[in-house]
């Protein structure tokens, strides 16, 4: 092996330049009080501005670094912007951000106990106190995954594999169905493409809530071709918690599974003013919440939780030779749980920022959020020309302009974004155009809304 074949990864003064540059920035950056919001740039603009950076000689470390820092990271928007206000927000806490680099610099493999026990039994002290949190038994568990849509796609297949096996002797349907609302995320229709599955998406209430009956007529139709049902706790587009206990009392009559996309709302459960809205995850045979959303860790991070985790491995572990050594042994390996096999251990972070801060410092923080929509809810309700499009169970707060077009509400989304003065796309619902903040930054204040409804004026 040639010396330039061993030069990346020696121990030399090439790489402590290379280190010391790349904690430099990230110090400089975990620490900064004005980060700016920045914006996208088109393709051909990052071509002119970054030029060529992959050759045969490789431009240094110092040069990479310059054109990371002032010609691609302006032309991100920083999702941990207290004005970051569109879709759902990320906002990691310092140690959770922070402890992410310890995570890569450490060179863990999340996939197996063999591998990375320490940094499983970490993860797993995680996901038991969120199972806690959620009222589900003892023995409930599962992994983090990369995000909501492979939590939920991962938690589906499981479904399916227990009615398939208990189907194994009887009649098939001619397809397998899953329920949801409507309203529910788009991930659960992506699932279904993959699986080769029916999406039978019932109404709503006119509140948005997905209730018993709607679900136990689509359960009287469609039969045992009905595997699973997802109840939402908590909208992308409105934040709104379905009818949970009232789906799970359908379990005494009806046999599904009942799975709980939380992916962005769940976590207001730690919120004691928000946990009423939650009654019946406890019964969930599965469950997600993203933690890159309400629970302040970097991108990206999906807690997948079973009620019974076995049920997650027969469905899940991959079988193959040179992994014996890890499927003979009944160790808890994180691959086994969900529809992956190489992972980094993305619940460190999430476990460091909660081992140093507690939990009631969490509590505050989405109470706060939820606080602040009910404030601003308000605050639009009083003024003259902006309405409500529902009032807020949550911490995403909907409201139209009167007399605007879907082309005013993207002439003004983008003005604030031209402006540095917020990232406030439109959204809509029912064919109308409307405007939309999601509060999770606990650093956002009423000040910064008010001055963005401002703008429509």
């Amino acid at each position: 092996m040639t010396t330039d074949a061993v030069r990346m990864h020696e121990v030399s003064d090439e790489a402590r330049t290379i280190v010391d540059l790349v904690l430099d920035y990230s110090r400089q950056r975990l620490l900064a009080d004005d980060t700016p919001l920045d914006k996208p740039l088109s393709a051909a603009e990052l071509s002119r501005l970054a030029g060529r950076t992959i050759d045969e000689r490789g431009i240094g470390a110092r040069k990479a670094l310059s054109v990371f820092e002032h010609v691609l990271a302006p032309a991100c928007i920083t999702t941990d912007d207290p004005q970051y206000l569109s879709f759902i927000p990320s906002a990691p806490s310092k140690a959770a951000a922070a402890f992410d680099l310890v995570v890569s610099a450490s060179a863990l493999y999340g996939g197996s106990w063999l591998e990375g026990a320490g940094a499983v039994h970490a993860e797993n002290e995680v996901l038991r106190w969120l199972a806690d949190e959620f009222g589900l038994p003892r023995g409930a568990g599962g992994v983090f995954v990369q995000g909501g849509t492979l939590g939920n796609l991962s938690a589906l297949v499981a479904a399916r594999a227990l009615r398939q096996a208990q189907a194994a002797e009887g009649p098939r349907p001619d397809r397998w169905r899953v329920v949801c609302s409507a309203e529910a995320h788009s991930s659960i229709a992506s699932a279904a493409r993959v699986m080769d599955i029916e999406v039978v998406a019932v109404p709503p209430g006119d509140d948005g809530v997905l209730r018993a009956a709607a679900v136990r007529a689509a359960l009287d139709e469609h039969g045992d071709s009905v595997f699973a049902v997802v109840a939402t706790a908590g909208s992308t587009n409105f934040g709104i918690v379905d009818d949970i206990a009232g789906i799970a009392a359908l379990k005494d009559r009806y046999d599904f599974w009942l799975h709980v996309d939380g992916a962005y709302g769940l976590a207001a459960m730690l919120s004691p003013t928000a946990r009423p809205l939650f009654a019946g995850v406890e019964h969930a045979d599965s469950l997600v919440v993203d933690p890159h959303k309400w629970l302040f860790a970097p991108f990206d991070a999906c807690a997948l939780i079973y009620r019974d985790p076995e049920l997650g491995r027969r469905a899940h572990t991959q079988h193959a030779e040179y992994l014996d050594t890890l499927t003979e042994k009944s160790d808890w390996s994180p691959s086994d749980y969900a529809a992956h096999l190489t992972r980094r251990p993305r619940g460190l972070p999430l476990w460091f920022s909660l081992a140093t801060y507690g939990a009631g410092v969490y509590r505050e923080a989405v109470t706060a959020s939820l606080s602040l929509a009910q404030r601003i809810a308000e605050e639009i309700d009083r003024r003259p020309g902006l309405t409500l499009v529902r009032r807020p169970q949550l911490s995403v707060v909907v409201f139209e302009r009167e007399g605007w077009s879907k082309a005013d509400y993207d002439a003004w989304s983008s003005r604030l974004l031209d402006d540095q003065h917020a990232f406030v796309t439109p959204s809509s619902h029912r064919g109308r155009t409307n405007a939309r903040f999601a509060l999770v930054n606990p650093r956002t204040t009423f000040e910064h809304l008010t001055a963005i409804l401002d703008t429509m004026d």
